[in-house]
């Protein structure tokens, strides 16, 4: 008798065992598709952008879509020589003013024109002052999540003074950055918003830390 209440309880502890087992694979497996999905899928944006206002409705890969009309404008410097006019893009439904690659850390997401919180759960996206300011004389903060996990910004503890930062905008410019500062300071620090930039373009990438939400990690670059 007492064997088999014995028994009785050993079963039922195995039950839940396994039954928290397969919550916990379903719930890993779960997070690796939405990581590998939001991955997928910025990547194919930026693989298919082709700047000049490629206007890539919810990741269609169209590259004629949405081009605006060309016309000759002064190089600029660092770029492509030949910049033309055209309209945003869309990814996932808001308004990309360009897309960042840094190789380093194997970084492709678009560049959206809203650090709203819903716009930041899929892409990168300008702080400060706005997207039109994109690889333009002077500061442009972008801001992303750290979610430590890989996704967006979470590798960007990663990069080093000298790494590239890879920035096509709307208008068809491609630039190339080189890192030349890294640091943390407070989530109220915005002192590094405006700064001389000798009329050179430059980005500040701003993220959580590992540590705190209340912490940011700061990367500055400027255009080569």
């Amino acid at each position: 008798m007492f064997e088999s209440k014995y028994s009785k309880v050993l079963t039922v502890i195995l039950v839940i065992v396994i039954i928290a087992i397969l919550g916990l694979l379903g719930f890993l497996g779960y997070d690796y598709y939405k990581k590998y999905k939001i991955g997928k899928d910025a990547e194919d944006y930026v693989d298919n952008y082709k700047g000049q206002g490629a206007d890539t409705s919810d990741n269609s890969t169209d590259g004629n879509a949405g081009t605006g009309e060309s016309g000759d404008l002064p190089d600029s410097p660092g770029g492509t020589g030949t910049a033309v006019t055209g309209k945003k893009g869309n990814y996932k439904g808001f308004e990309t003013v360009g897309t960042m690659q840094i190789p380093s850390i194997n970084f492709n997401y678009p560049v959206i024109d809203d650090a709203s919180a819903p716009a930041i759960e899929v892409a990168v996206a300008v702080l400060y002052p706005t997207g039109d300011n994109l690889n333009q004389p002077g500061n442009t903060v972008i801001i992303g999540h750290n979610y430590r996990n890989g996704v967006l910004f979470s590798n960007l503890k990663r990069v080093k003074v000298g790494d590239k930062i890879n920035i096509t905008d709307y208008r068809g410019t491609s630039l190339t950055y080189t890192i030349y500062n890294k640091f943390e300071t407070s989530s109220q620090d915005t002192s590094f918003y405006q700064r001389e930039t000798n009329g050179k373009a430059e980005v500040s990438l701003q993220t959580c830390t590992d540590a705190s939400n209340d912490r940011r990690l700061i990367v500055l670059a400027r255009e080569d």
